[in-house]
C-alpha cells in the first residue's frame, strides 16, 4: 500500500456538543508523532466537526511530514449546513496544502446515514431502522437515497472545488451508488463481518479493478470478544443517556484485545494483496469511551475501535505523560506498516 494510515479522532460534534472535551495541541502532536514514528505511518485521516481543530490538527500532522485527509464528519446535519461546513473547511485545507503538504480532502463519510436529507429520521437509529425494516421495497429506497447523496455529493465538490486545489474523496458506505467521476479517489467504509466474511476479499478486487486509486477507511473492530462477527455493529453493545452520551454496557462482554489485533491484521494483509492504494485503520483513541477495568458494566473501552485504550485520571506508563496504554493491536498495526 501507498498510504498507510490511521483515523484521528479530533472531536465529533452532535447537537452543539463535542465529544472530545480536551485539545491540549501539544499532546495532539506527540500522538501525531507517535503514529508517525512507532505506528510507522505515513498518512492520517483526520476525523471531526470542529474546522479548527482540524485545521489545527492537520498543521502539526504536515510538520511530521505526513499525508494528510481532511475530513469533516458531519452528524445529524441538514444538507445547507453540510455545504457551510465543507465550505470553511476547504478553505482551511487549502491553508495547509499551499504551506507545502500533501493533503486529500474527505468530503463527509456515511452521509446518508450519519446525516439528513437521504433517508426518512431525525437520526442516525432511526434513519437504519426506516431503511431495513421492511425487507420489500429495500432496493428503491437505498437507490432513492444514493440519487439524492449524488445530487449533493455534485454540490458538495464544487463547493470544495471553488476553494480546494487537491485531490477530493468521499467516504462511502458500500451500499451507497456513488457517481465517482467527479471524485480523485474511491473511499469505502469497509468492515468485515461474518455475514460477509466468505466474499469480502473478492469485494475488495472488484474495487481495485474499477481503475481510480481505491482507499479503505473506516475499518477495525472493538474489543470485546466476538466483536468481529458483528464488526460494522460491535459498538452498539452501549447504552447511551438522553443526550446520546455512552453511559455503561448492555451486559458484561470478555475482553479480547488478540481477537482485535488479529481481524486487523487480517483486514491488512487484504488489502496489501489486493492492490489497495490506501488504507486508514478505525482508529487510535476514543477519549469518551475509557478503560475502566474494574467496573465492567462501565468498561465503555470494550466497545471502543481505538488501538490504545484510555484511560480515567491518570496517565500510562508505556507513554509517560500520555493518558492511554497501547492494546495488542497497537503492536499488531506497527508490525504490519513497518514490514
Amino acid at each position: 500500500m501507498r498510504a498507510k494510515g490511521i483515523a484521528y479522532d479530533t472531536g465529533f460534534v452532535r447537537n452543539g456538543e463535542i465529544s472530545r472535551a480536551s485539545f491540549d495541541l501539544d499532546m495532539v502532536q506527540r500522538e501525531l508523532a507517535i503514529i508517525r514514528d512507532d505506528l510507522h505511518c505515513n498518512a492520517v485521516h483526520l476525523v471531526g466537526g470542529d474546522p479548527e481543530r482540524l485545521e489545527l490538527a492537520a498543521r502539526r500532522a504536515a510538520e511530521l511530514g505526513l499525508e494528510v485527509w481532511f475530513s469533516p464528519y458531519p452528524l445529524d446535519l441538514t444538507t445547507t449546513e453540510m455545504l457551510s461546513l465543507f465550505a470553511e473547511c476547504a478553505q482551511r485545507a487549502e491553508r495547509v496544502r499551499q504551506a507545502g503538504a500533501d493533503v486529500v480532502f474527505v468530503a463527509g463519510v456515511e452521509l446518508s446515514l450519519m446525516d439528513r436529507g437521504f433517508l426518512p429520521g431525525d437520526d442516525i437509529a432511526e434513519r437504519l431502522d426506516r431503511l431495513f425494516s421492511q425487507p420489500d421495497g429495500l432496493g428503491e429506497r437505498i437507490a432513492e437515497a444514493s440519487a439524492r447523496l449524488n445530487d449533493f455529493l455534485g454540490d458538495a465538490v464544487a463547493t470544495v472545488r471553488e476553494r480546494f486545489r487537491g485531490k477530493i474523496t468521499y467516504a462511502c458506505i458500500p451500499f451507497e451508488r456513488v457517481d465517482w467521476t467527479r471524485f480523485d479517489i474511491v473511499s469505502v467504509e469497509l468492515i468485515r463481518s461474518a455475514e460477509v466474511a466468505d466474499r469480502f476479499q473478492e469485494g475488495v478486487r472488484t474495487l481495485v479493478a474499477q481503475g481510480k486509486p481505491v482507499a479503505i477507511t473506516g475499518f477495525g473492530t472493538a474489543t470485546w470478544r466476538g466483536s468481529g462477527d458483528l464488526a460494522p455493529r460491535s459498538m452498539e453493545i452501549v447504552e447511551h443517556d438522553e443526550t446520546g452520551h455512552p453511559v455503561r454496557l448492555t451486559g458484561e462482554y470478555d475482553r479480547d484485545e488478540a481477537g482485535q489485533a488479529t481481524y486487523l491484521r487480517e483486514l491488512l494483509e487484504i488489502f496489501d494483496a489486493e492492490g489497495v492504494d490506501g488504507a486508514f485503520v478505525y482508529l487510535f483513541a476514543l477519549y469518551n469511551y475509557p478503560h475502566r477495568p474494574d467496573d465492567l458494566r462501565h468498561d465503555l473501552d470494550l466497545a471502543s475501535f481505538g488501538i490504545v485504550k484510555v484511560l480515567e485520571d491518570r496517565n500510562g506508563d508505556t507513554y509517560p505523560g500520555m493518558p492511554w496504554e497501547p492494546k495488542a493491536a497497537f503492536t499488531a498495526l506497527a508490525d504490519h506498516y513497518r514490514g
